[in-house]
């Protein structure tokens, strides 16, 4: 799923993107490479992708507000970048210094911070091939947050490009912070909050719906995820 559509052999620009109908898709263009077009309408993320983000959003919005240090974005909402790249982050952060780069449709240029949620058709292209782009343009701090795996990578830009500077997880406690907004110290055991156990009742679903659910409350499958940085 986390592959170009690659429908043709001339490059998308911000200017086709535009042009796209407003039916329910995700769509991004990379180098002129359109991705995610694959995701069908109604093909939505998990609860514990959902979950994550409204933690994350409420917790960031909590710290920023009150003293005006930014504003936190949501998606969908666009952030383009120079040479025809347009993406959708999960969770944006512009510091007020540089809020007027904040337009009414999108972000115009790299915001201090990113943060994508990892999906199971997305993962791959949140791993390589956005972070790449996003250490191309100069994002300041990325962060990578995985609900299945309960942690969070953050890549910090220095005079080399990327580094990893930290590797979190809720198994061991940590707690998520950045010098982008001192004094922010969050728990991870808040953001990958733990859902109160329930069974589900089967009966007269169809059976689609039945190994879809329970394919869902499976425990979460050790993928091999490789990151360079």
């Amino acid at each position: 799923m986390a592959t170009a559509a690659k429908t043709r052999s001339v490059k998308f620009t911000y200017e086709d993107y535009l042009l796209f109908p407003e039916d329910g898709r995700r769509r991004e263009i990379i180098d002129g490479e359109l991705y995610n077009a694959d995701i069908a309408l109604g093909r939505s993320p998990s609860l514990k992708h959902q979950r994550t983000s409204a933690n994350l959003l409420e917790t960031l919005n909590a710290f920023v507000r009150p003293d005006g240090v930014g504003m936190i974005v949501q998606a969908p909402f666009d952030v383009v970048f120079p040479n025809e790249n347009v993406v959708q982050p999960d969770l944006s952060f512009v510091s007020t210094a540089r809020v007027s780069i904040i337009a009414k449709k999108c972000i115009q240029g790299p915001p201090d911070l990113i943060v994508e949620i990892l999906a199971e058709e997305t993962w791959r292209l949140d791993e390589t091939i956005k972070r790449k782009l996003y250490e191309r343009h100069g994002v300041p701090e990325y962060w990578i947050v995985d609900p299945e795996l309960e942690t969070v990578k953050v890549f910090r830009m220095t005079d080399q490009g990327y580094v990893r500077a930290a590797e979190l997880s809720r198994e061991s406690g940590d707690a998520l912070s950045t010098p982008l907004l001192p004094g922010l110290a969050v728990p991870l055991a808040d953001i990958f909050e733990q859902p109160p156990p329930f069974q589900l009742d089967f009966a007269g679903l169809p059976s689609y719906i039945v190994r879809h659910e329970r394919d869902a409350h499976d425990p979460p499958r050790q993928r091999s995820r490789t990151h360079a940085g």
